[in-house]
């Protein structure tokens, strides 16, 4: 199976690229805080996706790559609170984007629990 097929990854990619599209618009001054946290976060989920797939025949460092993925959406998700509180996003926006995020953890938890599946 190629990772770049599957839907958590491609999901998980757009949402990478929608935050790296949203985050110019931040002020210079979150330039070395939140813009390189957000992106980096989100990008982290596919990267991990792809170190995963390519140690899948090892079981346990399968669901730990596959667990850091996860744990990089969560924090994309806590940057993302970040920027809308400070005013840098939309309320709405935040939604759609966490909506997304959410998405992308259940798919993930699904592999966690299923990795045989995968």
């Amino acid at each position: 199976m190629d990772f770049r097929q599957m839907k958590v990854f491609k999901l998980g990619f757009d949402l990478a690229m929608e935050i790296f599209q949203i985050s110019k618009s931040f002020p210079k001054e979150e330039r070395y805080s939140l813009i390189d946290q957000i992106r980096r976060s989100s990008r982290s989920v596919c990267a991990n996706l792809g170190e995963s797939f390519r140690k899948k025949r090892y079981p346990k460092y399968f669901i730990s790559k596959i667990t850091d993925a996860d744990m990089e959406n969560s924090e994309t998700q806590v940057w993302l609170l970040f920027a809308c509180t400070c005013g840098y996003i939309y309320h709405q926006q935040y939604e759609l984007l966490i909506q997304k995020s959410e998405e992308i953890g259940r798919l993930l938890g699904h592999i966690i629990n299923n990795p045989e599946k995968y």
